[in-house]
């Protein structure tokens, strides 16, 4: 008797999990994984923030916790103080009762649900043939939580200008220009996923004008916030300047990177209306899509943020723990270029320090990545793009040294 699954066909790996897998099988000792997007110490191992671990321990001694359901849409304390740190305490919008918050499975998480309910109540009921559009290039998810959400016109706006290293403006605010009117535009908050490459505040001003004027909707994704500069009011203000400007939009915030809690899946979708009464309905109907989804949020990542983000001393250790992990990055960007100058490589190195957060868009071309992993064993993506946080004072030579062979013998 055959199987029912016999025409099922072999899905293909996720690029950057199996360039993690290869990584782990090389028996190589000189080689570095440059792709998984996760922070490492200078001893390239996991951190367990130090005030996480403090809350762990205040949580499990607790006896007033216990394992009952959350509400559908999750931590209440958990949801304010999420959004509190995206749009500012003192953000008119929420003073004005305009701003709720559904918890949700990560960032990725609190992409879906706001995509599922764009699909379904974004400028009429069941409208699949709004226009979505994202960054080129993207985080690879971007396309596909869309996609499958039931979204049939996915396109791309212009972002990276290979040639310069850097932003795109013109090409960017051409596609705002083009866009029909309601169209959906994911804009990453900071520290932009690929490239690193973010605009600075002149630049979303005009790109937030244009979308004003052409009344299109802003869903930002904010998955590093303090982690980018180490300064969590610096990597909102794209963000808050599109509430100040009186913008209804989607945010979806992880706490992955900033919490170093990737296995907890701990996101946040905050939503800022018009007023509290679209915010009242809005809400109703995310709290049935989250029914069909995940149906109700787990507890411990949310304990773990909300506990942390509502008690002072907390909250500023939280701050000190984040910014030590921004400073690494940093250094290690400024380490890389330097070293790439003193050795002479070929092309302008700039860029290196002139993006932001965890990855960097290096500009080595498909070859010399493959030069990289096949003879250096220097695991990074296709693109180019590779992770700061694999970086140390440890192999940041042979690294740059790596770089610096590929680009000299490989066109």
């Amino acid at each position: 008797m055959s199987s029912i699954f016999s025409e099922v066909p072999q899905a293909a790996p996720v690029v950057v999990f199996k360039l993690t897998a290869d990584f782990r099988e090389d028996p190589s000792p000189t080689k570095v994984n440059l792709g998984v997007g996760a922070y490492r110490t200078d001893e390239c191992q996991p951190w367990v923030l130090p005030v996480v671990r403090k809350v762990e321990k205040l949580i499990a001694v607790d006896d007033s916790l216990n394992h009952e359901y959350l509400p559908i849409l999750g931590l209440p304390e958990f949801r304010s103080s999420a959004s509190k740190i995206a749009l500012g305490e003192d953000s008119p919008a929420i003073l004005e009762k305009r701003v709720g918050a559904v918890q949700c499975l990560g960032g990725t998480g609190a992409l879906k649900i706001g995509a599922e309910f764009l699909r379904r109540f974004h400028n009429g009921n069941n409208n699949t043939k709004t226009p979505v559009y994202v960054s080129m290039p993207t985080w690879e998810n971007h396309n596909a939580v869309f996609a499958n959400a039931g979204f049939e016109d996915i396109r791309s706006y212009k972002y990276w200008d290979a040639e310069k290293r850097g932003l795109n403006l013109s090409g960017f605010l051409g596609d705002l220009e083009s866009a029909p009117e309601h169209s959906i535009f994911v804009l990453h908050a900071c520290a932009h996923n690929p490239t690193g490459t973010d605009p600075n505040h002149e630049e979303w001003k005009k790109i937030a004008e244009v979308m004003k004027r052409r009344n299109l909707f802003a869903f930002f994704d904010s998955a590093y916030q303090g982690f980018a500069s180490g300064n969590l009011e610096k990597d909102a203000w794209a963000i808050r300047y599109f509430v100040s400007q009186g913008f209804e939009i989607f945010c979806a915030q992880s706490f992955s990177k900033n919490f170093g809690l990737y296995n907890e899946r701990v996101g946040n979708l905050t939503v800022v209306a018009k007023d509290a009464d679209n915010l009242s309905r809005v809400l109703s109907q995310m709290e049935k899509i989250v029914r069909i989804t995940w149906s109700n949020p787990p507890s411990q990542g949310a304990r773990v943020v909300g506990i942390t983000l509502n008690t002072p001393e907390l909250f500023a250790e939280w701050k000190d723990n984040v910014k030590t992990m921004a400073d690494r990055v940093l250094l290690m960007r400024a380490e890389l270029k330097a070293k790439l100058q003193a050795l002479g490589t070929p092309g302008t190195w700039e860029h290196i320090t002139e993006q932001i957060g965890m990855f960097s868009f290096t500009g080595l071309n498909p070859k010399q990545v493959e030069y990289m992993v096949k003879e250096k064993h220097i695991y990074l993506m296709a693109s180019g793009r590779i992770n700061m946080c694999g970086l140390t004072t440890k192999n940041i030579d042979y690294v740059a040294e790596s770089i610096h062979e590929a680009v000299t013998r490989v066109q």
